[in-house]
């Protein structure tokens, strides 16, 4: 069985999917990491982000990974704190947003699939990568209540944005992620709507788990 859940930035997508994935006992599929794994890299090598072709060839090569905790290994280096940083979230859907990009990387996620239950999150993946999926979720929230999210998260880890500053950052990201030619961000008619402003994660969770039909 697969449940997908999409929605932009913010709408607790990363979160709600992985503490489903434990409630239900599923595998998790963090879609984000691996675009966030190709921006650092990118990043990290001083590659032009327009460069649609040099992108998808780099994501070609990659060797990403996940380990026990959540890790996220990058060609046997654990970056799970640097794809999280604010530089790479400000630049990973303009990386994102290459048809390259996301064709090296379908694969990958598909083959994530193959032989057991799985929840996965992102943009596309009940649009794209799993349109026949069983479960498909569209997670959304209000602007503020998407920046609010993320200022926590920076701070967590030590960096300070302003909340204007983040709720102008997510409209350009939304704006980018719902106009690009290639898998845009959209919800489609068959995707479940669920807002989760005023929402704690638990009751989000509960919510979602009972949309997941009970294994005959």
């Amino acid at each position: 069985m697969i449940v997908t859940i999409d929605g932009p930035a913010g709408s607790g997508k990363s979160t709600v999917a992985r503490r489903l994935a434990e409630r239900l006992a599923f595998r998790f599929l963090d879609s984000g990491a691996l675009y966030r794994c190709v921006t650092f890299a990118a990043l990290e090598r001083g590659l032009s982000l327009k460069d649609g072709l040099g992108l998808g060839r780099l994501a070609d090569g990659l060797g990403i990974a996940f380990g026990e905790g959540n890790l996220v290994l990058l060609d046997g280096r654990d970056v799970t704190t640097e794809i999280r940083t604010e530089r790479v979230t400000s630049n990973v859907s303009e990386v994102a947003s290459h048809a390259e990009v996301r064709e090296a990387l379908k694969g990958l996620q598909r083959a994530c699939a193959v032989g057991t239950d799985l929840v996965c999150e992102g943009r596309d993946m009940g649009t794209v990568i799993f349109p026949q999926a069983e479960v498909k979720v569209y997670l959304d929230a209000s602007p503020e209540t998407r920046a609010m999210r993320r200022m926590t998260e920076l701070a967590l880890s030590g960096e300070e944005v302003s909340l204007a500053e983040l709720v102008t950052r997510m409209a350009e990201r939304d704006r980018i992620d719902s106009t690009r030619e290639t898998a845009p961000l959209r919800r489609s008619e068959n995707q479940i709507l669920v807002d989760t402003s005023g929402l704690t994660i638990d009751e989000v969770v509960v919510r979602l788990s009972n949309l997941v039909p009970p294994r005959s």
